[in-house]
């Protein structure tokens, strides 16, 4: 017997039809932003993902990447934004608006233990905003992230908050902090011993070494921003005040790529049963990666969220509506001789947009009318010699439990075909 991949699933109907609705609402609150959809490879040339610079876990330690038949290295996408990006610069997509706004939904990969709500085979739903720079582009993108939430209907928005500032800000962060770590390197784990001499802002978000003393004490980006950037911020708080977004600052903020400057922030819903983490998405703005893929210098700003996570909160918060798929027809014949005439039917039905079914069993009535009771149809359509030579059916409504023979134009009155 064959199993499924270690930290991959299998979506079965009564799951995907949640996935259908979830994703169908957030297109909608995608469009009233004006984003469109974009799609972009599961794959790409590992120097997408694996750029000069990049330091982070998700690159240097969970990436699946191999050598194809052409001796190219290749990466499954382990997130978005960077596939995004290279599709933007290879198609110069930025010389068609002053700002680009995709959003996408997909599976991303990523090699880590697996345990609850997180998967090596994993969805992301998110947005990008490339192209201009603006604090303005920025509150709206939070905004929006926001809106997901309540939208859905999940209680105690709360969006956390940073700036990292631009590049003179971050260099000049970044020495403070590995002056700070270098005077507390025995009190980190091995990890942050390594990052403290590649990236130290990773320091802020390890999992280990985020809870100590010492990296709640650290320096804040935000006392080290230029003026630019301060004002930048503040002006992306200002619109959020206006807005009476609900936020506060986390200092500690950096999120867990390094390609992120400027504003980040993570989406928190207050959940009940949830367990500790209610943290639902983030993101950022990023100025370098453009340069690093290659390309112009391009500003952007994106967050992404996890579906299966996002899915998980709405079934723990009751928010998540009874689901399930509603057959309006399901046809029985009396006798496989039947079947040519019920074919035709079953073919006008669907023409119409009615959602039907037939058994093609050979099997006796008696059992077909079991197999139809699991179905639930809305109605039973019987088919035999009497229906077959005057060019009728004979329709059963399951709820009221009459009956009653017509003419097909009239079944198809009665189940609201188009």
């Amino acid at each position: 017997m064959n199993y499924k991949v270690k930290g991959t699933y299998d979506l079965l109907p009564e799951e995907a039809i949640k996935w259908e609705y979830v994703t169908n609402k957030l297109k909608e609150i995608f469009k009233k932003y004006n984003y469109k959809e974009i799609r972009t490879p599961i794959m790409e040339y590992s120097e997408v993902f694996h750029r000069e610079g990049e330091f982070s876990d998700m690159v240097q330690k969970e990436t699946y990447n191999f050598v194809d038949k052409g001796n190219r290295n290749i990466t499954l996408r382990p997130e978005a934004t960077a596939g995004i990006m290279r599709s933007v610069i290879e198609n110069k997509s930025y010389a068609q608006n002053d700002i680009l706004k995709y959003y996408y939904i997909g599976p991303n990969y990523r090699y880590e233990r697996p345990q609850k709500g997180r998967f090596r085979e994993f969805y992301q739903f998110g947005i990008e905003a490339i192209g201009l720079k603006s604090p303005y582009v920025d509150a709206e993108v939070i905004m929006l992230a926001s809106d997901i939430i309540t939208e859905f209907g999940l209680d105690g928005v709360l969006i956390k908050l940073n700036s990292l500032g631009d590049n003179e800000s971050r260099l000049r962060y970044q020495k403070v902090l590995e002056e700070y770590f270098n005077s507390h390197k025995t009190g980190l784990c091995n990890d942050c011993q390594v990052r403290l001499d590649n990236n130290p802002l990773r320091i802020l978000d390890c999992k280990i070494d985020g809870p100590k003393d010492i990296v709640k004490n650290a320096p804040k980006s935000i006392d080290y921003l230029t003026d630019n950037s301060k004002l930048h911020f503040e002006k992306v708080l200002k619109v959020l005040d206006e807005n009476k977004i609900n936020y506060e600052i986390d200092h500690n903020l950096v999120r867990g790529i390094d390609y992120y400057s400027e504003t980040v922030f993570e989406i928190h819903a207050h959940i009940k049963d949830f367990g500790n983490a209610n943290t639902l998405g983030g993101g950022g703005a990023y100025d370098n990666l453009s340069i690093d893929l290659g390309g112009p210098e391009l500003t952007g700003i994106g967050f992404s969220f996890g579906m299966e996570r996002f899915i998980e909160a709405l079934e723990v918060s009751g928010v998540m509506p009874n689901m399930e798929y509603i057959l309006d027809a399901y046809i029985i014949t009396f006798d496989e001789s039947f079947n040519q005439f019920a074919s035709h039917v079953l073919k006008e039905l669907r023409d119409a947009n009615i959602t039907s079914e037939m058994d093609y069993d050979t099997k006796s009535v008696k059992s077909k009318m079991k197999k139809a009771i699991k179905l639930n149809p809305k109605y039973l359509i019987f088919i035999g010699e009497d229906e077959v030579k005057n060019n009728l059916v004979s329709v059963k409504d399951t709820e009221t439990q009459e009956q009653q023979q017509m003419k097909l134009e009239e079944l198809l009155k009665l189940l609201g075909g188009k």
